[in-house]
Formats: structure tokens, C-alpha cells, sequence
């Protein structure tokens, strides 16, 4: 980070915990969730109401921000979770739209239209975020487009002086499989020099939200390998880890990309063992994705007690990792506390 100017301290102050610790819920699921809601009930995604979507929301909000920093939510069903969540925590909205364009190569992004930074910070929005799907792989022209769209919004962010989160997830350009050995086996690079590039100031970016740099289910010596093929032994995986996190002076906090919370947990163990200053996890189904079925089925109550129940746990059982493992934001923008 470079020279912090107010708003953006305040903003970074707002999601992170005394020690610096980012512990942010992540709830900014929008066409995923709709669509596993609508699987659950058997029935089609149109017959998910906007009510149906704003009432999750809200659930996991009120209960899971009691014991996060942060809550990431969406303007366009989140709103109203927002107002749910626990007074100490602070809210970050995405800007983007769900998913990206279909109709042409690339998976080009959009924001919602209606939406700007101003309208975040007057909804009571502690920070930006924006979801970019990026691969150093892709055609330069298409990345042309994707490198001018993050250095806009870092613009406006700048303007109006709130910190901008970027999460950026990769992908095979030629359709591969993304979660297939192959595409495991090029993670690393592409996490890597993913990083390396939204670094450069031009784009603005105060906190990266990064991908695992590696699939441990195909990294051998690890509880989540499923003792088939091995992209990287445990050895070259905590080397990933090292080389990922060396591509950025920025803080950079990991997202769980909807493994299970085991599994995340594990993940996190294995950048503290690496020796990596990441600065704490927006995490989202990771926490909540299992209790996607009892809302489908059973309904809201049933939700709020497994959320108290389940939810809680896994939650609580992630803020003991990241206490061992994770680092404060801070140091990185060359200060010594967060109370400055």
C-alpha cells in the first residue's frame, strides 16, 4: 500500500479487527446461490423470489457477523442484510455483476448499472469490491480490456477516498477443466503474476482477494488430496504459496472459492506454515454453503438454528486459524497501529 489517505483508513479500519485481522463473511452470492436454492427445491431459478434471496442473506448476516469483522454483501438483494448485521462489524458491497458476459470470449465484466461508488458509501459501505475472472493466459486484448476497467474503478474509489478490494479468480481461456489436474498444475503462475500485475498503482488497488495458490486436492501430503494425480508435492505447494505472496507489497487477504470449511482451514494452515503475511480471508460458502439445503427444504427457522449451530462453529473454528496464521493489513501501508 502507499501513502493511506483518511477515508481509506477508516475504511480499512471499519472490516479489520483491532489486531489488523481481516474476518470478513463473504454473502455477495447472487446467480450461484439462486440457482443451488432453486436445486434444492427441484424447482425452476424464476420460481426463487427476490424475497427468498434477501431473507438468506439476512439470516447468515445477523448470525455470522457476531464473530467476523466484516460482511461482503450486494446491493441488489443485500441491502437489508446489511442493516442486520452486528454493530461492530463493517460492510463491504460488490460493484460488479453476477457472473460475466456469455455472449462473447473473454468473460468480460460489468457493474451493475445503477449502481456507483458514491451510492456504496451512502448505503453505508465501508469498502469496494469487484470480481474480475483474469488469466495471464488470456488474448492481450481481451486483458487490455479487463486492465482498463479495474484502473476506472480504482479511479473512482480514489476519488472518493474508500479503499477498493479486488478479488480476481482464474480460468483456462481455451475451456478446460478449471478443476481438473492440468489447470491445477498452472495455478500457481497464474495466481501469482495475477497478483503481480493488479499491484501496479495505475489500477488503484488497496486489498487483493487472491485464490489458494494451489488445488490441494491434487497436492500430495495434504488431508484434501484425493490420492490420484499430484500437481505439486507439499513442498513445491508451500513454495507456491511463497512465490505468490512475494508478487505483492500490497495486503492481500485468501478466498475459500466454495471449498469446504475444512478444507479452507487447511489451506490457511499451509500459507502459515509457508511463512506467508496474508492479512486474513473474505470468506463465504466455505462458512454457510452446507445450510443452503435446510433453507431450501426446511425454511428460515431451520436455517437460523443451523446457522447458530453449524455455521457458528465453522466460523469460529476459521478465526483460530487465521489466529496463528494471519498477519495485520497495517504494516504494509508502513503503519505501526490501526489506531492511528
Amino acid at each position: 500500500m502507499s501513502r493511506i489517505t483518511p477515508g481509506k483508513l477508516k475504511g480499512m479500519k471499519a472490516v479489520s479487527d483491532e489486531k489488523g485481522i481481516i474476518r470478513a463473511a463473504a454473502m455477495d452470492q447472487r446467480g450461484s446461490l439462486l440457482k443451488s436454492i432453486a436445486k434444492e427445491r427441484g424447482v425452476e431459478k424464476s420460481q426463487v423470489s427476490d424475497a427468498d434471496m434477501a431473507q438468506f442473506k439476512t439470516l447468515v448476516t445477523k448470525v455470522l457477523t457476531r464473530h467476523a469483522s466484516a460482511i461482503l454483501l450486494d446491493p441488489e438483494y443485500g441491502l437489508d442484510a446489511a442493516k442486520a448485521r452486528d454493530k461492530k462489524a463493517g460492510l463491504l458491497l460488490a460493484y460488479e455483476k453476477t457472473g460475466y458476459d456469455q455472449a462473447q470470449p473473454g468473460r468480460l465484466p460489468d457493474l451493475i448499472p445503477d449502481w456507483t461508488v458514491r451510492k456504496t458509501i451512502e448505503a453505508g459501505g465501508d469498502c469496494v469490491k469487484v470480481l474480475l475472472y483474469y488469466t495471464p493466459d488470456e488474448k492481450p486484448e481481451i486483458n487490455d480490456i479487463k486492465h482498463a476497467f479495474v484502473e476506472r474503478i480504482g479511479a473512482e474509489c480514489r476519488a472518493l477516498d474508500v479503499p477498493f478490494f479486488l478479488e480476481f479468480v482464474g480460468y483456462d481461456p481455451q475451456g478446460g477443466n478449471e478443476k481438473g489436474v492440468e489447470f491445477a498444475k498452472q495455478k500457481p503462475r497464474i495466481v501469482a503474476e495475477s497478483m503481480r500485475e493488479f499491484s501496479k498503482p495505475e489500477y488503484g488497488v488497496d486489498v487483493l482477494k487472491v485464490e489458494i495458490p494451489v488445488n490441494t486436492a491434487f497436492v500430495e501430503g495434504t488431508q484434501a488430496f484425493k490420492k490420484a494425480e499430484v500437481a505439486q508435492t507439499k513442498s513445491q505447494a508451500l513454495e507456491a504459496f511463497r512465490q505468490a505472496a512475494s508478487a505483492t507489497t500490497k495486503p492481500f487477504i485468501y478466498l475459500s472459492a466454495g471449498v469446504s470449511d475444512a478444507v479452507f482451514r487447511e489451506n490457511l494452515e499451509l500459507a502459515g506454515e509457508a511463512g506467508v503475511e496474508f492479512n486474513g480471508v473474505l470468506c463465504g460458502r466455505a462458512t454457510w454453503k452446507e445450510g443452503i439445503p435446510v433453507y431450501a427444504k426446511q425454511g428460515a427457522a431451520a436455517f437460523e438454528k443451523w446457522l447458530e449451530g453449524e455455521g457458528v462453529r465453522n466460523i469460529q473454528a476459521l478465526n483460530q486459524v487465521l489466529d496463528k496464521t494471519a498477519k495485520p493489513w497495517f504494516k504494509k501501508a508502513g503503519l505501526e497501529t490501526v489506531s492511528v
